[in-house]
């Protein structure tokens, strides 16, 4: 009785581990392959979404998300509250923030969180770190740029006063308006007599050109902060009025006269004449920051080696087309050919559907990625103004993608080389990187899921490097119609990688911005009005007037011209370690990629392995591989 017992234990258990091992050979591949906690079900992808999908997301979301939301909108209030840029009261007040923050992160029992709040904890412990770092730098920015702006604190102290809700007195407001004025007018006067004697560019020991550059954004920023303090007042109280509106006036007008004096003889800029590009290199202790934000493990010398591998490997590629066209070895004379494609002036829109309308069709089939069919209903063109073109010569994307093609306020050489520089072949890699499934798609995406994580931090190595990876894909699946297709995608890699080289040199102060249009012209291809204006958007921003007078944005930041080729890169990798494993397939990869929001690529491979976490995770993952030669 025993012996049979035994027997019948034995053969139950037998088929036990059968029934396991089927169960794990039938079993639906990313229920063992990815984290089980970050599925969702089909049908939020529908128009109207199927409602139970939606629900069974949130059941996987980030029980840290509330956490991460409170700082940023707690963050952005102080900013709003101490609105005077650069100013000491405002650094303090941020500082005790962040630094009571790191407090309450640190009493935090961070085994508590699930696997995707502790993604968003590293995020927000990462977040606090540069945020303390860019105040440091703020503080030295102010150091730097005090000399030409001794009357700062007396306009930042009426608006602080103002916000600290004490009494105006009219007429000591109006003496220190005047003193204002005065003081501005003087200043003026100075540095334009000083401006003739030197044949119009003052060299002082004291500031720099740069400085000087962002000292005009400060001084309109402060006019801002001016204009907002006496219409609070002005013709609502009568005897502040009676006071100080004419000594304001005053005040104001020589704000604007003082940020011209300071463009034309400490910057160089003169009206009617070319620009120059003025930027401010961080050298390697400010890109330092911004690696440990965007958790990349490898130096700027390194990151430079792995733009000028990639760089070598697009050159061999784009040589390769040059022969199928006929051209033998000399890729800028396939690129010519490219560019001399271009349909007249009033055709550039029409090309930029058919290609997106071709794209959609050739990424259906490939059935990589889910597409919410109102993604590509919605968007829609306009044209880039003369004045954006500027800082904008090519195409750019969101809901609204915008267009670069000659005006008839260009110059003869500038409509010739917009017309050049944007053919319907240059553009044809563009369109998927900016509309579907790049950035529009991306934009559509973290609205909806996931939101808090882009609130947080924008990083470019997901934002760009997701739009840059999908060209990669496009490009060895056989996208490109014909070789001058293939020749506009080879442009647009080369350029990523160039951006690499060029930005960090910069950064590194190796080079200088004429050295860096220089090399986009002699190693990119590119146009001289266009290379001039990447260089200036990457160094200087957009010149796009702000939203607001606490809405001066001086410079993209240092790495995110890296953030294209570099972050493409990290997906690739991620994609090879993933799906080209079997562990995932390539739809499960990019849903669950786009799904979960906005953050530093190596927390999305964290994300989709449940990487085991801890509180102080440092970046660890040497993602690169050169690309090899076909």
């Amino acid at each position: 009785m025993r012996k049979s017992m035994f027997h019948l234990i034995s053969i139950i258990m037998r088929l036990c581990a059968m029934s396991v091992v089927i169960a794990l050979i039938t079993m639906p591949r990313y229920l063992y392959a990815q984290n089980a906690e970050i599925n969702i079900s089909k049908g939020w992808e529908e128009d109207p979404p199927i409602l139970s999908s939606l629900i069974d997301f949130t059941k996987s979301e980030s029980n840290f998300r509330i956490a991460v939301k409170r700082y940023v909108e707690d963050k952005a209030s102080i900013k709003r509250r101490y609105e005077v840029l650069l100013s000491p009261v405002r650094h303090k007040r941020l500082r005790a923030f962040h630094r009571a923050w790191q407090k309450r992160l640190k009493e935090l029992d961070f085994d508590t969180l699930n696997h995707e709040g502790q993604i968003d904890y590293i995020a927000l412990s990462n977040q606090i770190k540069y945020d303390l770092e860019m105040i440091k730098l703020a503080e030295r920015q102010e150091k730097q740029i005090a000399p030409i702006l001794p009357f700062g604190d007396k306009i930042r102290l009426l608006q602080e006063n103002r916000h600290n809700r004490k009494r105006v007195d009219p007429k000591e407001a109006a003496a220190t308006l005047d003193e204002i004025a005065n003081q501005i007018s003087s200043l003026t006067k100075t540095l334009t007599s000083q401006g003739k004697k030197t044949d119009g560019i003052i060299v002082r020991k004291d500031i720099s050109s740069i400085n000087a550059w962002r000292a005009t954004k400060q001084i309109q920023h402060l006019q801002g902060v001016l204009e907002n303090y006496n219409t609070f007042y002005d013709g609502y109280d009568p005897i502040y009025s009676w006071w100080a509106r004419e000594p304001y006036a005053r005040a104001d007008a020589s704000l604007t006269d003082y940020v011209k004096a300071i463009e034309e003889y400490l910057v160089g800029i003169k009206s009617g004449e070319k620009s120059p590009i003025i930027g401010n290199p961080v050298l390697a202790s400010g890109l330092r920051a911004g690696l440990a934000l965007h958790m990349i493990p490898y130096t700027p010398k390194e990151l430079i080696d792995i733009g000028e591998k990639e760089r070598d490997w697009i050159i061999k590629e784009f040589k390769k087309v040059s022969r199928d066209m006929g051209l033998g070895n000399d890729w800028k004379a396939a690129l010519e050919y490219a560019k001399n494609q271009a349909p007249p002036p009033g055709e550039g829109p029409w090309p930029i559907f058919e290609i997106q309308e071709y794209t959609e069709e050739f990424l259906e089939q490939l059935d990589m990625i889910t597409i919410p069919p109102i993604t590509l209903e919605i968007w829609r063109l306009a044209m880039q103004t003369q004045e954006r073109q500027k800082t904008n010569p090519f195409f750019t994307g969101g809901e609204q993608t915008r267009v670069s093609y000659p005006t008839d306020g260009m110059s003869h050489q500038d409509k010739l080389m917009s017309l050049r520089g944007n053919s319907p072949h240059l553009n044809f890699g563009s369109v998927m990187h900016e509309l579907v499934p790049g950035h529009y798609m991306q934009g559509f995406m973290t609205k909806r899921f996931n939101a808090h994580r882009g609130e947080l931090q924008r990083t470019p190595f997901w934002g760009e490097g997701w739009a840059q990876y999908w060209e990669f894909h496009f490009l060895s699946r056989g996208l490109p119609r014909n070789n001058s297709d293939k020749v506009g995608m080879l442009f647009w890699r080369l350029h990523r990688a160039n951006r690499i080289i060029f930005s960090l040199n910069y950064h590194l102060g190796n080079w200088s911005a004429d050295q860096a249009v220089d090399f986009l012209v002699e190693q990119g291809g590119f146009e001289l009005a266009n290379a001039e204006a990447e260089v200036r958007r990457s160094l200087m921003g957009t010149n796009a007037k702000p939203s607001s007078y606490t809405d001066y944005t001086l410079s993209y930041p240092p790495l995110y011209q890296v953030g294209y080729m570099v972050g493409a890169l990290q997906f690739r990798a991620l994609y090879q370690e993933l799906v080209e494993t079997g562990k995932m397939s390539a739809a499960e990869f990019h849903d669950a990629i786009i799904l979960g929001g906005r953050m530093p690529v190596e927390l999305v491979r964290a994300r989709l392995t449940k990487q085991s976490l801890t509180r102080d995770y440092k970046t660890k993952w040497n993602f690169y591989k050169p690309t090899k030669i076909k």
